[in-house]
């Protein structure tokens, strides 16, 4: 549809294009269930709409300067961006490549939590059971199936897109209403949690860093740093409206979901229940959790990709064998962490990630980051990113 509209080579395709890639991947499984809205932004009142926001601009502005970085001097890895980034101290980028594998395993167990959850909670099964469950599915379609999957996956993350969209539309109207409860807890507390909103907006923008790997290696298609920034602002705009639609839902029926047992697991899902609509339940249930499944299979897949060839594994001769193992042991790791459950994995494994991060992505990008490409950029005077030319920088 977007190459009807803007036409396969125009600008306009790739700036509409990889601003809606970035909102696919961060309303995934995690944002889709309502957990980390409720986690990092819901307790703060209305100023957890201002942190929502806050983390968005954050987000889209680090994305910026990785993605020109990487496209002015034609990078092919996010190793060598990093590398460019930390330059000359080099070796740094494996500090990222740590805090980037354990992100994925966390990601992978949160998908694997949030679709636990969900069968017990609409289910009605255990959450043990839903973990093992979910987990030899998802093992079974990396090894059999994963192409499939993903391509149904795709559908079924804009199924839940638009689902949840309509929800925190309609939700955030009924329970308690958005603006009593703004108005309510602006009575209250006034500006009391602002620092705190700011420190969670940059918290939440740090763990979701994991999505610079694949956004800078699709967003080769923005051709100079105008485009980029065009892409970024307009991603900023879906995804603060998306996630602050989500927050205003969940204050609108906060003193619901907190008091109904496991509410706060599946706050999105627990509010739709109890807005009535039979249908939009079945219809978000049954779509979160073939969303989070197929999530599930894509990142492990992708790690199974990186690993399959390890030295460690040469000598096994079956290609698919080592796959299977490689599988395994994600898997198990991930199934390991689910088993603390999703509320705690996104409280307690993002959050300790995402106070890294900071230091380590955010903080860097915003300032050694945008200062490197202005100075590249300004030196050269490249107007399009096609024109640049790898050199060394000192």
């Amino acid at each position: 549809m977007l190459k009807r509209l803007f036409g396969k080579d125009g600008g306009m395709y790739g700036v509409v294009s990889i601003a809606l890639v970035l909102f696919s991947a961060h309303a995934g499984g995690g944002f889709a269930t309502g957990n980390q809205a409720n986690t990092y932004f819901v307790g703060l009142g209305w100023t957890g709409i201002v942190s929502a926001v806050v983390a968005m601009l954050l987000l889209t502005t680090m994305l910026k300067e990785a993605m020109t970085m990487y496209n002015s001097r034609g990078l092919k890895s996010y190793k060598e961006l990093f590398e460019t980034l930390y330059h000359p101290f080099d070796k740094l980028e494996i500090a990222f490549e740590v805090f980037y594998y354990i992100m994925v395993v966390m990601v992978v167990a949160t998908t694997i939590s949030g679709a636990a959850s969900a069968i017990k909670e609409y289910f009605g099964f255990s959450y043990a059971s839903g973990v093992v469950a979910v987990s030899a599915l998802t093992l079974v379609l990396v090894i059999f199936g994963a192409s499939v999957v993903r391509v149904v996956g795709s559908y079924m993350g804009l199924v839940i897109l638009v689902t949840s969209l309509v929800i925190y539309a309609v939700g955030s109207f009924k329970g308690d209403g958005i603006l009593n409860v703004l108005r309510l807890d602006f009575a209250n507390s006034g500006f009391d949690n602002l620092p705190k909103a700011f420190m969670n907006g940059f918290i939440y923008a740090g763990f979701q860093c994991v999505q610079i790997p694949a956004m800078v290696a699709c967003g080769g298609v923005l051709k100079n740093k105008n485009e980029v920034s065009n892409s970024m602002k307009l991603s900023a705009v879906i995804n603060a409206l998306a996630l602050g639609l989500s927050v205003a839902m969940l204050l609108s029926w906060k003193s619901y979901y907190t008091v109904v047992d496991g509410g706060t697991t599946l706050p999105t899902l627990t509010a739709t229940k109890a807005m009535g609509y039979e249908w939009m339940t079945v219809f978000y249930a049954i779509s979160l959790i073939l969303c989070l499944v197929s999530s599930a299979v894509s990142i492990t897949f992708g790690f199974v990709s990186r690993f399959e060839s390890a030295s460690v594994l040469k000598r096994v001769s079956d290609v698919k064998v080592r796959r299977f193992l490689v599988a395994v042991f994600i898997l198990a790791v991930s199934m390991l962490i689910s088993m603390a459950g999703l509320t705690n994995i996104i409280k307690y494994g993002y959050g300790y990630c995402g106070y890294v991060a900071i230091v380590l992505i955010v903080v860097p990008l915003l300032t050694v980051g945008a200062y490197k490409n202005k100075k590249y950029l300004s030196e050269r005077e490249y107007k399009n990113f096609a024109n640049a030319e790898p050199v060394n920088e000192i």
